[in-house]
């Protein structure tokens, strides 16, 4: 058996895919002594409303959309860990409406101890996605690193008109989930060995595909607010969207799809920490119903890599949205609505 089959990538770190993010408290302590940027009229989205990515204005008919994200093996096949952290990182992009132009690799890896042949196909897996979502590799960076790192800096272009915020929500409109949630409960089962061949097939599949046609079905409707679900949790992005719309979110805990499995692992101790961070965060900001017990609210908040798009859209256009994106094969769900209720906080009802 070669190195390239023996190693698990996944033990090569303490943690995985978006769960390595700074938690959001911590996040926020950091930027909020930070000086404000200077104003600059071309700047359509910046730092003000924690959103998927920067957009600036060329000129009145395009503007470029802009993000970076890496992370260390969220799972154990190298040409998947490629994938996935392809896929995470342009979903930014189709976040805020735009299509991916551009992207440059980040890599950090220990090249003196793991085969060569480990790296050749973390970059063969990137290298196929950014081919899928369309977009063109024009470079990147790496360094020499004892845990293996990786993920894409992504150009896009959008109409200045036609940028999809976290921040536009509007009372009354529907929110639809494009995927379902708890990945980072199920990955921290693979990490632990506790799933199934299958079941990491699964999971994976869900982490690499991407958000592309989740996002053309949706660029005619009247979408108010976009975000994609990564490693804040469903409960977390939502949160960042009331708070950036100035609106209160309800969600039906019954009506969010979850992966097989989730919560009888979760009930096994399999909960990353990345999650209870979400949690702990999110205090005073949600409210949860009685009958949801700690398990449910750690599910709600788990932190997810490659997720889907959380959309807000139109009351009278949800219905007509919802059936163009499972007949484009979306996995999308109706979750809950805006409300003018309590604006910047969730309630979560059973």
């Amino acid at each position: 058996m070669s190195q390239v089959d023996k190693v698990k990538l996944t033990s090569l770190s303490s943690k995985g895919g978006c769960g390595c993010k700074i938690g959001p408290a911590d996040l926020s302590q950091v930027l909020r002594n930070l000086p404000a940027a200077e104003p600059n009229p071309n700047l359509l989205v910046g730092l003000d409303t924690s959103d998927d990515a920067g957009v600036y204005k060329l000129n009145d008919e395009m503007a470029i959309v802009q993000t970076v994200d890496f992370f260390t093996p969220i799972v154990n096949d190298p040409y998947d860990f490629g994938q996935v952290a392809a896929a995470n990182a342009i979903s930014d992009i189709y976040a805020m409406g735009g299509k991916p132009l551009t992207v440059l690799n980040i890599v950090a890896f220990p090249i003196h101890t793991l085969d060569k042949q480990i790296l050749t196909d973390i970059l063969r897996g990137a290298a196929d996605k950014v081919k899928e979502a369309g977009a063109t590799l024009v470079g990147g960076h790496s360094i020499d690193d004892k845990e293996p790192k990786f993920g894409l800096a992504v150009t896009g272009l959008v109409h200045p008109d036609k940028v999809r915020t976290n921040a536009g929500a509007k009372p009354g409109d529907k929110l639809i989930l494009t995927k379902p949630i708890g990945v980072g409960i199920l990955t921290t089962s693979i990490k632990n060995n506790k799933l199934s061949d299958e079941e990491v097939a699964a999971v994976t599949k869900v982490m690499t595909t991407l958000n592309k046609t989740a996002a053309e079905t949706m660029e005619p409707y009247n979408v108010h607010a976009c975000t994609d679900v990564t490693g804040f949790g469903l409960l977390g992005h939502a949160s960042e969207m009331a708070k950036g719309s100035g609106a209160g979110i309800r969600i039906s805990q019954s009506l969010v799809p979850v992966l097989p499995r989730v919560r009888e692992l979760a009930e096994a101790g399999l909960v990353p920490g990345g999650t209870k961070n979400n949690y702990a965060h999110l205090e005073g900001s949600v409210t949860f119903a009685e009958e949801l017990d700690q398990i449910d609210q750690w599910i709600l908040c788990d932190a997810v890599t490659s997720g889907g798009l959380l959309i807000a859209v139109d009351p009278a256009q949800a219905d007509s949205l919802l059936g163009d994106l499972r007949g484009a094969g979306v996995n999308a769900h109706l979750i809950g609505e805006v409300t003018n209720e309590q604006p910047g906080h969730i309630t979560v009802t059973a």
